[in-house]
Protein backbone atom coordinates (compact mmCIF):
# COMPACT_ATOMS: atom_id res chain seq x y z
CA UNK A 1 0.00 0.00 0.00
CA UNK A 2 1.10 2.94 -0.83
CA UNK A 3 2.38 5.60 1.44
CA UNK A 4 -0.32 8.82 1.71
CA UNK A 5 2.03 11.56 3.31
CA UNK A 6 4.57 10.14 0.20
CA UNK A 7 2.25 10.58 -2.68
CA UNK A 8 1.18 13.98 -1.30
CA UNK A 9 4.88 15.58 -1.33
CA UNK A 10 5.78 13.67 -4.83
CA UNK A 11 2.28 15.46 -6.31
CA UNK A 12 3.53 19.24 -5.09
CA UNK A 13 6.75 19.37 -7.19
CA UNK A 14 4.94 17.52 -10.39
CA UNK A 15 2.19 20.18 -9.74
CA UNK A 16 4.12 23.99 -9.50
CA UNK A 17 6.36 22.17 -12.60
CA UNK A 18 3.10 21.95 -14.41
CA UNK A 19 2.27 25.44 -13.49
CA UNK A 20 6.11 27.23 -14.15
CA UNK A 21 5.66 25.14 -17.66
CA UNK A 22 1.97 26.13 -18.40
CA UNK A 23 3.16 30.08 -17.29
CA UNK A 24 5.91 29.93 -20.25
CA UNK A 25 3.91 28.80 -22.51
CA UNK A 26 1.15 31.22 -21.95
CA UNK A 27 3.74 34.19 -22.11
CA UNK A 28 5.24 32.86 -25.19
CA UNK A 29 2.60 32.61 -26.90
CA UNK A 30 1.15 36.06 -25.96
CA UNK A 31 4.62 37.38 -26.54
CA UNK A 32 4.40 35.65 -30.28
CA UNK A 33 0.66 37.09 -30.57
CA UNK A 34 1.82 40.52 -30.14
CA UNK A 35 5.04 40.25 -32.08
CA UNK A 36 2.59 39.20 -34.76
CA UNK A 37 -0.17 41.41 -34.44
CA UNK A 38 2.57 44.37 -34.05
CA UNK A 39 3.74 43.24 -37.98
CA UNK A 40 0.10 42.79 -39.26
CA UNK A 41 -1.04 46.49 -38.39
CA UNK A 42 2.50 48.29 -39.28
CA UNK A 43 1.80 48.97 -43.34
CA UNK A 44 -1.25 50.46 -41.63
CA UNK A 45 0.14 52.89 -39.53
CA UNK A 46 3.08 53.29 -41.64
CA UNK A 47 0.96 54.58 -44.43
CA UNK A 48 -0.54 57.33 -42.17
CA UNK A 49 3.01 59.03 -42.58
CA UNK A 50 3.48 61.85 -45.27
CA UNK A 51 4.37 60.71 -48.47
CA UNK A 52 7.81 61.25 -50.04
CA UNK A 53 6.72 64.24 -52.40
CA UNK A 54 5.09 65.82 -49.48
CA UNK A 55 8.26 65.66 -47.75
CA UNK A 56 10.18 67.41 -50.43
CA UNK A 57 8.07 69.94 -50.23
CA UNK A 58 8.68 70.60 -46.36
CA UNK A 59 10.62 73.52 -47.28
CA UNK A 60 11.40 75.60 -50.57
CA UNK A 61 14.10 77.99 -51.43
CA UNK A 62 13.22 80.48 -53.99
CA UNK A 63 14.90 83.42 -56.08
CA UNK A 64 13.57 86.78 -55.43
CA UNK A 65 15.65 88.47 -57.33
CA UNK A 66 13.68 88.74 -60.10
CA UNK A 67 10.73 90.48 -58.27
CA UNK A 68 10.48 94.17 -59.00
CA UNK A 69 9.54 96.52 -56.47
CA UNK A 70 5.33 96.30 -56.07
CA UNK A 71 5.59 93.19 -57.69
CA UNK A 72 3.63 89.88 -56.70
CA UNK A 73 4.21 86.38 -57.25
CA UNK A 74 2.94 83.02 -55.73
CA UNK A 75 4.79 79.38 -55.08
CA UNK A 76 3.72 76.21 -53.88
CA UNK A 77 4.86 74.75 -49.96
CA UNK A 78 2.82 71.85 -48.93
CA UNK A 79 0.44 72.31 -51.14
CA UNK A 80 -0.48 75.67 -50.26
CA UNK A 81 -0.25 78.52 -52.61
CA UNK A 82 2.46 81.30 -50.78
CA UNK A 83 2.22 84.96 -51.71
CA UNK A 84 5.72 86.96 -51.78
CA UNK A 85 5.10 90.50 -52.27
CA UNK A 86 8.00 92.94 -52.89
CA UNK A 87 6.45 96.01 -51.50
CA UNK A 88 6.39 99.66 -52.38
CA UNK A 89 7.38 102.10 -50.05
CA UNK A 90 3.97 103.52 -50.14
CA UNK A 91 2.53 99.87 -49.12
CA UNK A 92 5.29 99.52 -45.99
CA UNK A 93 4.12 103.01 -44.56
CA UNK A 94 0.94 102.30 -45.05
CA UNK A 95 0.82 99.30 -43.44
CA UNK A 96 3.40 100.70 -40.67
CA UNK A 97 0.85 103.15 -39.68
CA UNK A 98 -2.09 101.26 -38.74
CA UNK A 99 -3.11 100.76 -35.27
CA UNK A 100 -3.92 97.76 -33.53
CA UNK A 101 -6.89 98.66 -32.20
CA UNK A 102 -8.16 99.00 -35.53
CA UNK A 103 -7.66 95.68 -36.40
CA UNK A 104 -9.81 92.62 -36.01
CA UNK A 105 -6.31 90.28 -35.60
CA UNK A 106 -4.17 92.64 -33.76
CA UNK A 107 -0.93 91.86 -35.06
CA UNK A 108 1.78 95.15 -36.21
CA UNK A 109 3.33 94.87 -39.27
CA UNK A 110 6.59 94.57 -37.78
CA UNK A 111 5.91 91.38 -36.22
CA UNK A 112 5.29 90.36 -39.86
CA UNK A 113 8.25 90.79 -41.77
CA UNK A 114 11.65 90.18 -41.64
CA UNK A 115 12.98 92.94 -43.85
CA UNK A 116 10.17 95.12 -44.39
CA UNK A 117 10.54 95.26 -48.03
CA UNK A 118 9.48 91.64 -48.56
CA UNK A 119 5.98 90.15 -47.35
CA UNK A 120 5.69 86.75 -47.36
CA UNK A 121 2.14 85.05 -46.48
CA UNK A 122 -0.01 81.78 -46.79
CA UNK A 123 -2.45 82.68 -49.84
CA UNK A 124 -5.45 80.97 -47.66
CA UNK A 125 -8.18 83.41 -46.52
CA UNK A 126 -8.58 82.27 -43.11
CA UNK A 127 -12.49 82.27 -43.71
CA UNK A 128 -13.14 79.34 -45.72
CA UNK A 129 -10.14 79.09 -47.62
CA UNK A 130 -10.26 80.09 -50.60
CA UNK A 131 -7.20 81.88 -52.57
CA UNK A 132 -7.88 85.56 -52.41
CA UNK A 133 -6.84 87.85 -55.30
CA UNK A 134 -4.58 90.45 -55.65
CA UNK A 135 -1.39 89.20 -56.76
CA UNK A 136 -1.83 89.99 -60.44
CA UNK A 137 -1.91 94.07 -61.38
CA UNK A 138 -5.21 93.57 -62.75
CA UNK A 139 -6.41 91.83 -59.85
CA UNK A 140 -8.89 93.80 -57.30
CA UNK A 141 -6.94 94.13 -54.20
CA UNK A 142 -10.04 95.09 -51.99
CA UNK A 143 -10.47 98.22 -49.17
CA UNK A 144 -6.58 97.89 -48.21
CA UNK A 145 -4.69 97.68 -51.20
CA UNK A 146 -3.62 94.08 -50.21
CA UNK A 147 -6.24 91.31 -50.96
CA UNK A 148 -9.29 90.47 -52.02
CA UNK A 149 -11.31 87.49 -51.24
CA UNK A 150 -14.68 87.70 -53.65
CA UNK A 151 -16.29 84.40 -52.25
CA UNK A 152 -17.40 86.22 -48.69
CA UNK A 153 -15.69 89.80 -49.29
CA UNK A 154 -12.93 89.39 -46.74
CA UNK A 155 -10.23 92.18 -47.58
CA UNK A 156 -6.40 92.42 -46.63
CA UNK A 157 -4.07 95.03 -45.93
CA UNK A 158 -0.75 95.18 -47.44
CA UNK A 159 0.57 93.28 -44.74
CA UNK A 160 -2.12 90.47 -45.22
CA UNK A 161 -3.95 91.43 -41.89
CA UNK A 162 -7.82 91.36 -42.13
CA UNK A 163 -9.49 94.58 -42.38
CA UNK A 164 -13.27 94.04 -43.50
CA UNK A 165 -15.56 90.84 -44.00
CA UNK A 166 -15.71 87.41 -42.39
CA UNK A 167 -12.45 86.21 -42.18
CA UNK A 168 -11.35 86.13 -38.31
CA UNK A 169 -8.03 86.08 -39.13
CA UNK A 170 -4.59 87.31 -40.74
CA UNK A 171 -3.38 85.82 -43.37
CA UNK A 172 -0.84 83.29 -42.03
CA UNK A 173 3.06 84.27 -41.93
CA UNK A 174 5.17 80.61 -42.91
CA UNK A 175 8.67 80.00 -41.56
CA UNK A 176 11.04 81.51 -43.47
CA UNK A 177 14.51 82.81 -43.39
CA UNK A 178 16.71 85.38 -46.10
CA UNK A 179 19.37 82.76 -47.28
CA UNK A 180 21.29 85.82 -48.94
CA UNK A 181 19.60 88.90 -50.23
CA UNK A 182 18.24 87.23 -53.28
CA UNK A 183 17.33 83.70 -51.92
CA UNK A 184 14.56 82.40 -49.37
CA UNK A 185 13.91 79.48 -47.29
CA UNK A 186 10.03 78.84 -46.74
CA UNK A 187 9.55 76.06 -44.09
Amino acid sequence: MANPAHSATSAAPGHDEGETRRDFLFLATAAFGAVGLGSAIWPFIDQMNPSADVLALATTEVDISPIAEGQSITVKWRGKPVFIRRRTQAEIEQAAKVQDSELPDRQADASRVKKPEWLIVVGVCTHLGCVPLGQKVTDPRGDYGGWFCPCHGSHYDTSGRIRKGPAPKNLDVPDYVFLSDTNVRIG
